[in-house]
């Protein structure tokens, strides 16, 4: 099978294309700091930012310093963490399906499916889109934390936020490979296709294949990740990574934090890039797809 997106960013069409991505910037000063010098090392090649984390000031200062940073906004509508909360930036109304009890986001996935109102989610992110450029990011792509913009009640004004503004959207080729890994629980998962044919018709640049952290004990993570980049298939795929410093996640989040300090670990090793490159893997960033998508909507509007 050709990969028309590959193909379109200069690599043959049978290509393993990687994007080395890592979420959750701005959550914590681990996160951040985990960013930059990974980025330095070109050991990876983009990341997206959580705007109503408290770090997320530290990141935007971090872009003004350096405008080749490829950065997105991690649209966030769920708080996942015991003690460590973040809320809503655009409304404090209880109203707004929105809020837990305690007055963050809620928690897990099927909450907010639950209780979410679609007007209120799209002002919020909206107004995360909003200060993530007023801060001076240069947005990238939009993507979503825990996948919440792609529940059912969401998806199409997720979709409608990309199209507006003009950025790529993280919308696999294979849904169920991103889903499948996700907190969806027994929420339905609708109409997919459909929209996947939607955006192919307008010449969006999409990914192929989506991968992820594989949260393993320490034990296992040197071989977990050579096989997660050995397993790879043709064409263009996303791998989120979670990648952390030591110092702020592990009171954050004390059984999980070796997998976000492993990556970190993992993929600052000169070993470790080596390996990528030994395997003829190419990686490429947010921004390429960004310019391919918009020279397609300009070419349809010329047409």
């Amino acid at each position: 099978m050709a990969h028309a997106v590959v193909g379109n960013l200069g690599f043959p069409p049978q290509s393993r294309v990687a994007i080395f991505h890592v979420d959750d910037v701005g959550m914590c000063h681990g996160a951040n700091v985990a960013f930059e010098e990974l980025s330095r090392f070109g050991a990876v090649n983009c990341a997206s930012v959580m705007v109503p984390c408290p770090w997320f000031r530290e990141v935007a200062e971090m872009a003004a310093g350096d405008p080749e940073l490829d950065l997105g906004v991690h649209l966030t509508l769920t708080s996942e963490w015991a003690t460590y909360r973040w809320a809503p930036i655009s409304t404090t109304l209880r109203s707004s399906g929105l809020i837990d009890p305690q007055g963050y986001f809620w928690r897990r996935i099927p909450m907010l499916a639950s209780q979410v109102v679609p007007e209120a989610a799209e002002a919020e992110m909206r107004a995360q889109i909003e200060r993530a450029l007023g801060a001076g990011i240069d947005v990238t792509h939009l993507d979503a934390h825990m996948g919440a913009a792609l529940l059912p009640a969401l998806i199409d004004i997720y979709l409608r936020l990309g199209r507006e503004y003009r950025v790529p959207v993280l919308f696999p080729r294979n849904f169920r490979e991103f889903t499948s890994v996700l907190d969806f629980g027994d929420v339905a998962l609708e109409g997919y296709e459909e929209r996947l044919a939607d955006l192919e018709r307008d010449g969006w640049p999409l990914i192929d294949s989506f991968r992820m952290s594989p949260w393993v004990p320490s034990s296992e993570s040197d071989r977990a990740y050579r096989d997660l980049v050995s397993g790879l298939p043709p064409g263009l795929t996303l791998i989120a990574i979670h990648a952390n410093k030591s110092g702020d996640i592990e009171t954050m989040s004390p059984a999980k934090a070796h997998c976000r300090t492993d990556e970190y670990r993992i993929f600052g090793s000169k070993e470790f890039r080596g390996f990528i490159a030994g395997l003829g893997i190419r990686t490429v960033g947010f921004r390429p797809l960004r310019k391919l998508l918009r020279r397609n909507a300009e070419s349809k509007l010329s047409a």
